[in-house]
């Protein structure tokens, strides 16, 4: 998906009109898209802007509402962010398409330098979610509010608690599996 389909996406997932002045996390998303499309652009004195003007607005917007969602991550488009503040995502961590975020939630590794987690799409984060280290969340599946992920969650599945466990499956995923 390109960069501009992503934003598209991320855009229906607020639907308010004029989201801009009444969802601060939105201002993150955008400042990520648009690092994101700075990036894919040919080397020249334009990237050289717009690479200092991201990195500008990516401060602000960071320091504004607690939300650091660096260019180097991989998003897909239809990102949602509830309840800004405090939401923290490692540069190496890939996210799939049509996930939510709410205030709190941590995606990165558990030691400095380390492997980062992989999420699947459609996958649900509750407040305070820690997600750490070099693991895996299926589609589709939830993590509860405060839940500590150290290890790996299958689709479909709903993991709570610390350190999570999966508490259950949906029965689609449960016939597929067998």
């Amino acid at each position: 998906m390109s960069a501009d389909a992503d934003w598209s996406a991320d855009l229906m997932r607020y639907p308010l009109k004029r989201p801009f002045l009444k969802e601060q996390s939105i201002w993150a998303v955008w400042v990520y898209r648009f690092g994101r499309r700075n990036d894919a652009r040919p080397e020249g004195l334009i990237k050289q802007l717009g690479t200092a003007w991201y990195w500008l607005l990516f401060r602000i917007v960071e320091t504004m509402t607690g939300i650091s969602l660096p260019k180097s991550a991989v998003i897909g488009g239809g990102l949602r962010i509830w309840h800004f503040g405090g939401i923290f995502i490692n540069p190496g961590v890939v996210i799939g398409k049509n996930c939510i975020l709410r205030q709190g939630v941590t995606i990165g590794n558990r030691i400095d330098g380390g492997p980062v987690p992989v999420v699947g799409d459609d996958v649900e984060f509750g407040a305070y979610a820690q997600v750490l280290g070099g693991i895996k969340l299926g589609d589709r599946c939830k993590v509860g509010a405060m839940a500590l992920v150290i290890k790996d969650v299958p689709n479909d599945a709903t993991a709570i608690g610390v350190p999570a466990r999966v508490i259950s499956r949906s029965p689609k995923s449960l016939a597929n599996s067998q």
